[in-house]
């Protein structure tokens, strides 16, 4: 039963060796959708100011958690005008609700279950997840990072502003395709 014990906790410290906590690095990090335009090409956009941190085991190369944050304001489309329309209340509603959120609820090899929070709705997602090695960077500092892909429908967070076509289908699609590329540093 001793023997039992001590292996637990051994098991249980070294587990905790290779777990890091790391904060969000802004400037590596893109937080990408893409949305079909006038059902013939694809409109393209991200969020400029971004934190969060996340739970990251080097040694399995396993996320475990993470907890993200955006300034709905920082929507950044190449086009001023769309922005600025992007931000007023039959979309994000950026003043009512000056942040989106998530937060994962369960992780698995290739997939990240979690609640995104956008315009006050709250909605359970799943992302395909690709996983990169830790690294030490010039400065010293102990990085990785991760990639997140998937869908979801802008309608169910309430942003359903659309405009029909003359011939037939709508400006904008319903389906925003996310893609997301985080770089963390280990917090100290």
């Amino acid at each position: 039963m001793k023997f039992l014990k001590l292996s637990l906790a051994s098991l249980a410290v070294s587990t905790a060796l290779f777990a890091g906590n790391y904060n969000i690095d802004a400037s590596h990090t893109n937080v990408g959708f893409t949305v079909k335009h006038m059902m013939i090409t694809n409109a393209s956009g991200k969020f400029n100011d971004i934190s969060g941190s996340f739970e990251f085991d080097e040694k399995t190369k396993a996320l475990k958690s993470i907890n993200g944050e955006i300034i709905t304001a920082s929507i950044n489309t190449s086009n001023e005008k769309r922005d600025e329309h992007l931000k007023e209340a039959d979309l994000f509603d950026a003043t009512q609700f000056p942040k989106i959120t998530f937060k994962s609820t369960k992780i698995e090899k290739n997939k990240v279950y979690g609640d995104l929070t956008m315009k006050g709705v709250t909605k359970a997602i799943t992302l395909d997840l690709e996983t990169s090695d830790v690294i030490i960077d010039p400065k010293k500092k102990k990085k990785t990072g991760f990639s997140l892909n998937g869908k979801i429908k802008r309608s169910d967070f309430g942003i359903s502003w659309n405009k029909a076509l003359e011939t037939g289908g709508v400006a904008v699609s319903d389906e925003v395709k996310l893609s997301i590329d985080i770089e963390g540093v280990l917090a100290n």
